[in-house]
């Protein structure tokens, strides 16, 4: 893959791709190649967009509240404890 560098980049421009990138959990790298894939009509199609929920029957679901309450546990017990690390 080639290495390209674009100059003259807009401030507005910037910050734009960097918040956008930010709010789809991309970097601003993969965003732009996106949007030059698009913008040249070589975007490709996704082959496989499903999401698949075959097990749903067996294990069940998590409701958006479990899902949270779940979520903000695992997220405390990834806070790193600096006084072990020293």
């Amino acid at each position: 893959m080639k290495a390209i560098t674009i100059r003259g980049v807009e401030p507005e421009i910037a910050e734009k791709l960097k918040t956008t990138a930010a709010k789809q959990g991309k970097s601003i790298n993969q965003l732009s190649l996106e949007i030059i894939r698009e913008g040249l009509g070589l975007k490709k199609d996704r082959k496989y967009t499903r999401t698949y929920d075959d097990l749903d029957d067996l294990f069940g679901r998590w409701s958006a509240e479990e899902f949270s309450q779940i979520h903000s546990k695992i997220n405390k017990e990834r806070q790193i404890d600096q006084e072990l690390w020293r």
